[in-house]
């Protein structure tokens, strides 16, 4: 998810999971924990009559992300990432 997030400004739920092929209780379930760690960022609003959520990484989320990342070139020797 935080990959997927680190290349957009904002991304709608449904968009993240498809993009993850993942149903919305698994992607609701990694939000949540990932929101309590203050990683990504929700704003919901109505459109179309609809609810809708919209998601991105906080500034704390893309930091996390790229020490991650960091660490898995660290391991691979940088050969695929």
């Amino acid at each position: 998810m935080c990959a997927a997030l680190d290349a957009v400004e904002w991304a709608e739920f449904s968009v993240v999971r498809d993009t993850l092929e993942v149903s919305d209780p698994v992607l609701s379930k990694q939000v949540g924990t990932l929101v309590a760690a203050g990683h990504p960022e929700q704003r919901r609003a109505t459109r179309d009559t609809r609810r809708r959520v919209w998601l991105r990484l906080s500034k704390l989320g893309r930091t996390a992300h790229a020490r991650h990342l960091a660490a898995l070139r660290e391991i691979v020797g940088d050969r695929s990432l």
